[in-house]
């Protein structure tokens, strides 16, 4: 809106809804309010102890002062990140329907690696949500037609053809809470943040891993990568790879080969595809180093 990239005829003031409770429920599960500031979900003591990816994560993300003012529907709502989005004066199918996506022949070093289309190349900018995505967590929505759980790794859309449509959110609908299922192993867990300078700075790749082993080898694992795709990408081919095999650096760059061999790159962001490998290997032998065996 500061750009005048919407412009809309009225707004809705959400911040007075009672949905700021961070709250633990009978069957183990996190239930995180939509107006949970982001800084509150961070330093939760159940947060930092049972899902130390999804505090990291946050804390990874944005300034101190941001962290304090945003909140966690806020968060999963962000726009895709792309410079030609925030551009009057270029081609973006997501700001105009059918005007092109000036991205793909211009300058995309940080645009996306994997599910991008011929109408859109842009990233998602989430920190929190790649977290959320690895967590299989829960988007709870209310609209006119009643109450419904969205899996995490549905509510964010890849571009396809209608790059403008972001989210399974429908216009009726408002987002209540998320829900975190209680699962013992994300407590080895963690969130690495690749970026060009150290702060304020978005991630060039991301990722969110969590890990178990069992007698040498893998039994539970999540993988997440953020700023490689239109939403959250969670590497299922990669933990399928992995499951039963030994945690070995070996095995883990044989998933990470496996879940970026349909990545496509563009003029400048190529390195992202070595990049996104290496950043899947250093941070699961960091994770089978640290506590992931039992």
């Amino acid at each position: 809106m500061r750009e005048n990239i919407e412009q809309p005829e009225a707004l809705v003031d959400v911040t007075g809804l009672p949905f700021t409770q961070i709250e633990e429920l009978s069957n183990g599960s996190i239930y995180i309010g939509a107006t949970v500031k982001n800084t509150e979900v961070a330093n939760h003591r159940i947060i930092r102890e049972r899902y130390p990816v999804l505090a990291q994560a946050i804390l990874s993300g944005a300034s101190g002062q941001i962290r304090n003012m945003a909140t966690v529907g806020g968060n999963l709502l962000q726009r895709t990140r792309c410079y030609y989005f925030y551009d009057e004066a270029a081609g973006c199918n997501k700001r105009h329907a059918n005007s092109g996506c000036d991205a793909i022949d211009g300058f995309n070093r940080i645009h996306a690696i994997l599910g991008a289309s011929d109408a859109c190349i842009a990233t998602h900018p989430s920190d929190m949500c790649v977290a959320l995505a690895a967590l299989d967590a829960r988007v709870c929505v209310e609209g006119k037609n009643g109450a419904r759980e969205i899996a995490f790794n549905d509510f964010h859309r890849l571009p396809g053809n209608t790059p403008q449509i972001e989210t399974d959110l429908q216009a009726d609908e408002l987002i209540m809470a998320i829900e975190i299922p209680q699962t013992e192993f994300v407590a080895n867990s963690l969130y690495r943040k690749v970026r060009d300078r150290s702060s304020y700075a978005f991630a060039l790749v991301s990722i969110a891993a969590a890990l178990e082993i069992q007698n040498g080898k893998i039994v539970n694992i999540r993988i997440a990568l953020g700023s490689v795709a239109h939403k959250p990408w969670r590497a299922f081919e990669a933990e399928r790879a992995l499951i039963g095999a030994a945690a070995t650096k070996e095995n883990f760059s044989r998933a990470a080969d496996q879940e970026l061999k349909q990545a496509k790159g563009f003029a400048h962001n190529m390195f992202k595809i070595e990049l996104a490998k290496r950043t899947i290997v250093s941070a699961l032998n960091n994770l089978a180093e640290s506590g992931g065996a039992r």
